[in-house]
């Protein structure tokens, strides 16, 4: 054992000595962590520009206008006026203004009138959210008004006297739809692009050192470093354990200093300390797999440093380091859980949305799993390899 550690402790001096190993294992991915949260920090909150124009001015008109500047959508939007259709189309087509809503004159006499009367929305194509929001505001306004005015019928088809139509209009004013959407706190928080990408690019970066770890070893066995080390007194299996030991320590070193500085710097949430250093060691053990596996495929320096390279790129394309898996389509979402990435993100992901220590087991778990699977497939792969 003391041989393994003195092996580890050589291979992590040689490679902190390596600048390159230190941007990359640290500096990068806090900085590329940090452009990709400022890129797409617009995903984490929404707002709308919306244009009323009022050509009605009546009691349904003023509900309309009360029911955008409201405390249901305050904070939400903000809601301008305009004087003519002209004038909010000209606001929508040069993006001043996301969606317009055109109310028609009539708009209040619909609703004790037979003839329906529309809600005009002009919707800027290069914001299309806001004029899906602007259409979703609009249609649950007109259903509640299409509610009242069908009560409003009922009670007179009964029998209730038109003189009392008033009245009628002024109680069903005051009913609201038996369904509705209401907002309710679940325990959890939104997740911010800081907090993923934090871990998506130190996971990411962290790939790259299978590179380095496959390099090394073949340089040290071309320049007979390996062969020195075996013909002491010291096993093979020492050797092979400390240089797993120095890839394994890098790799949580890495990921936890990411972890505490982007957390300081960034405000990034990785979620509760234990349970995301759970995290982060089984992605540390996964690293170490897969650099056995490159070094037991590869036959030299180029066709490791080659391997590397496509299993890192195929396994962040996959496992979504680039694009948040729960905006990807559904293939990609089923296959990133085919990778360890995929499970480690997926971990990290929710313990930064408020989920309790268990939401790492089942992470933790594959990612264990499929690292010991390729170190059996490496292993298997090493001792085909020489016995031939």
């Amino acid at each position: 054992m003391r041989a393994a550690l003195t092996i580890a402790a050589k291979d992590l001096r040689r490679r902190l000595r390596d600048r390159s190993a230190l941007v990359l294992g640290f500096v990068a991915p806090l900085m590329v962590a940090t452009l990709m949260s400022f890129a797409f920090a617009g995903v984490e909150s929404f707002h709308a520009d919306l244009v009323v124009v009022d050509h009605d001015r009546g009691v349904l008109a003023q509900a309309f206008r009360q029911l955008l500047t409201g405390p249901q959508l305050a904070g939400f939007a903000t809601v301008r006026t305009a004087d003519t259709d002209a004038a909010a189309r000209e606001q929508v087509d040069q993006g001043q203004a996301g969606a317009a809503f055109i109310v028609p004159a009539g708009f209040s006499s619909a609703a004790t009138g037979e003839e329906p009367v529309d809600v005009k929305v002009l919707g800027n194509p290069d914001e299309l959210v806001q004029a899906q929001v602007a259409r979703s505001i609009a249609e649950a306004f007109v259903a509640q008004l299409n509610a009242d005015r069908l009560s409003i019928h009922t009670a007179l088809a009964a029998g209730v006297p038109a003189q009392r139509i008033d009245e009628l209009a002024k109680a069903a004013a005051d009913l609201r739809l038996p369904e509705s959407v209401v907002a309710a706190p679940t325990g959890y928080r939104q997740l911010r692009t800081v907090s993923y990408y934090a871990p998506a690019m130190g996971i990411f970066f962290l790939f790259f050192t299978i590179g380095f770890a496959a390099r090394d070893y073949f340089t040290e066995q071309r320049e007979g470093t390996l062969e020195r080390i075996t013909a002491a007194p010291i096993r093979r299996g020492a050797v092979l354990l400390g240089k797993s030991l120095s890839t394994f320590v890098y790799g949580v070193f890495s990921l936890g200093v990411l972890a505490v500085v982007s957390t300081l710097l960034l405000d990034a949430q990785w979620g509760p300390a234990l349970p995301a250093a759970a995290v982060i060691v089984a992605m540390a053990v996964a690293l170490v797999a897969l650099t056995a596996l490159v070094v037991a495929v590869a036959r030299s320096e180029r066709q490791a440093e080659g391997l590397a390279s496509i299993l890192t790129f195929g396994l962040v394309l996959l496992g979504g380091n680039f694009v948040l898996v729960s905006q990807a389509p559904p293939l990609l979402r089923k296959l990133a859980l085919a990778t360890p990435n995929g499970w480690a993100l997926r971990g990290l992901t929710d313990l930064a949305t408020g989920a309790g220590a268990r939401a790492a087991v089942v992470p933790v778990a594959v990612t264990l799993a499929m690292s010991a699977v390729v170190a059996v497939l490496a292993a298997a792969v090493s001792w085909r390899r020489t016995i031939r």
